[in-house]
């Protein structure tokens, strides 16, 4: 009962500031759930993360569409995108030891914090010229806010192949990596690009999540998963309502920090 009590909280700041950039906040517990279970294995740390990013992004999901900021054609297409992935990722995990899971999952968070602070994450603005293979979209929010971008979707479900197999495969969720890819590389205004990227984890998390069902990886850990949903589902509505209140930028810098402390930290554990 204490240990449930302890990860409820534990669950409502991984929820709250998950919603907030759009990452589920898989990114955030997988340190601390390799700080608190040192023994465990990999392949059960990533299980309990993805299980939680599942319904933390379906809390934030149900939030975000009220503020009407999803682009649900484009999330579509990418979630379909990252189910193979996610579903092979979830089945490698299994075989990574521990201190090489910890060097990998490390290495990338910084590599990927570095990125977001170095390259400008301002999208530019739609110009209104056709370009062939581009597809186009106008989403307009609940405070009347019209956003229009363009992107190429060959590009796009590329990316999202390989953000289904790392999610998947270090239990973050791929909001931490979609998120960046989809404002730098495909356009998206930061606002639209953290809600969209929380539809498409809950379809990805869904996936793995139901490998790990199967497999029976997750067997063992259901009251580490309720307590650590309970308050992630608490907390996500709160995430999502302080992302209507802060500029774009300072949520991808706040994802950048986050990325970098945590990565080094998780990158040390390895040694």
């Amino acid at each position: 009962m204490l240990n449930f009590l302890f990860l409820v909280p534990i669950g409502f700041l991984v929820g709250g500031f998950g919603t907030l950039i759009g990452a589920g906040g898989g990114f955030i517990l997988v340190p601390i759930l390799l700080l608190l279970y040192p023994h465990e294995n990999a392949d059960t740390i990533t299980s309990i993360s993805l299980a939680v990013v599942f319904f933390n992004s379906l809390a934030g999901t149900i939030s975000y569409s009220r503020l009407k900021r999803i682009d649900y054609k484009s999330g579509i297409i990418f979630a379909i995108a990252t189910i193979p992935g996610s579903i092979f990722g979830s089945l490698a995990t299994g075989y990574m030891p521990r201190n090489l899971f910890n060097g990998i999952f490390g290495f990338i968070m910084i590599l990927i914090g570095i990125f977001l602070i170095v390259r400008k994450t301002t999208s530019k603005s739609f110009s209104g010229e056709k370009k062939k293979r581009y597809l186009y979209r106008s989403v307009v929010d609940s405070d009347g806010i019209k956003y229009e971008f363009s992107y190429n979707p060959i590009i796009g479900v590329l990316i999202s192949i390989v953000v289904g197999f790392l999610s998947s495969f270090l239990g973050i969720g791929g909001g931490i990596i979609h998120v960046p890819a989809l404002v730098n590389f495909l356009n998206f205004p930061v606002h639209i690009a953290t809600a969209t990227s929380h539809f498409i984890l809950v379809i990805m998390s869904f996936s793995g999540t139901m490998v790990h069902l199967i497999n029976g990886v997750l067997s063992s850990s259901f009251i580490k998963v309720a307590a650590l949903s309970i308050g992630a589902i608490l907390g996500a509505p709160i995430g999502a309502k302080l992302s209507n209140k802060l500029k774009g930028n300072i949520i991808i810098k706040s994802l950048a920090l986050a990325l970098i402390i945590a990565g080094v930290r998780i990158f040390l554990m390895a040694f």
